[in-house]
């Protein structure tokens, strides 16, 4: 089996690059892709640990981008470090610095001070991003668990939440051609549209440069999986899968196995490659 949506700390996960890897190698797993939020800066590590190993790996990143639905998050595989794609990301990476502020300063003006610092070694020397605010509002008694402190304070539309910069799925896929990557739609369900809307919307991006839809995913119900497989291969797209770990921050999800049920067949990633543009198409 593989696994093409995991995080580190290189972005919101409480596992470093390698130990990430460690985990698919304890659960069986043949190839998997790092996908960290809005960069590169853990596949080095990954890669040389899954090498290690002797475990398949594909350099991965998710990006938040604003589309007609609002926010999507997109699955960039076979991405080049410091390539394309990974340099308009820099402007992403820094805009996490002026959110942090200001989700910092929305707690405050509710009474539930973070201390920087704090934060900071939450993140273990990482990327600062929402599970490790979330973390802290627990640790402090503002909230009963990270599901908690989302609800109430750090998931969208929520009194401390901040909108992250986000590009237009137009300039991934472009990005992604140039450095000979395909681009996957995670989480589709997160869309909240209805099954024809989404249809019609897959539909779409697939036909603006989509190749992989996240079919196989852990939190889906087995026919949620199904049904979306089926809407990937009738709009011509790979159904893609993974568990989208984070470690203690999204808790009962394991990397491979997910909630116990996950398993995504290894020939996705030939599929995938097989997809993937040449130079001379660029």
């Amino acid at each position: 089996m593989i696994d093409l949506h995991l995080h580190s700390t290189c972005s919101d996960g409480s596992a470093t690059p390698r130990e990430v890897v460690d985990f698919a190698a304890e659960a069986g797993c043949s190839t998997i892709a790092l996908t960290d939020h809005d960069g590169l800066g853990g596949v080095d590590q990954a890669q040389q640990r899954a090498a290690e190993v002797g475990i398949g790996f594909v350099v991965g990143c998710e990006v938040s981008c604003t589309d007609v639905h609002g926010t999507i998050h997109l699955l960039g595989y076979f991405l080049e470090r410091d390539g394309s794609l990974d340099r308009a990301l820099a402007r992403l990476r820094d805009d996490r610095e002026r959110r942090n502020a200001e989700m910092l300063d929305k707690l405050r003006w509710l009474g539930v001070p973070l201390d920087q610092e704090a934060l900071a070694a939450e993140a273990a020397g990482g990327v600062i991003g929402r599970p490790h605010f979330a973390a802290l509002l627990v640790r402090n008694g503002h909230a009963s668990s990270i599901e908690d402190a989302f609800n109430h304070y750090l998931g969208e539309g929520r009194a401390a939440y901040v909108p992250r910069a986000s590009v237009p799925p137009s300039e991934v896929f472009e990005l992604a051609r140039e450095d000979g990557a395909v681009v996957a739609l995670a989480h589709p369900l997160s869309t909240g549209l209805d099954r024809t809307a989404l249809a019609r919307y897959v539909a779409s991006l697939a036909e603006r440069g989509l190749v992989g839809l996240e079919s196989i995913y852990a939190g889906y119900d087995p026919d949620s999986r199904a049904t979306l497989a089926a809407l990937a291969r009738r709009v011509g797209l790979v159904p893609t899968g993974g568990s989208d770990f984070h470690g203690r921050y999204k808790p009962g999800l394991a990397v491979g196995t997910g909630r116990g049920d996950l398993c995504v067949p290894d020939e996705i990633v030939d599929e995938l490659a097989s997809r993937r543009p040449t130079r001379s198409q660029n």
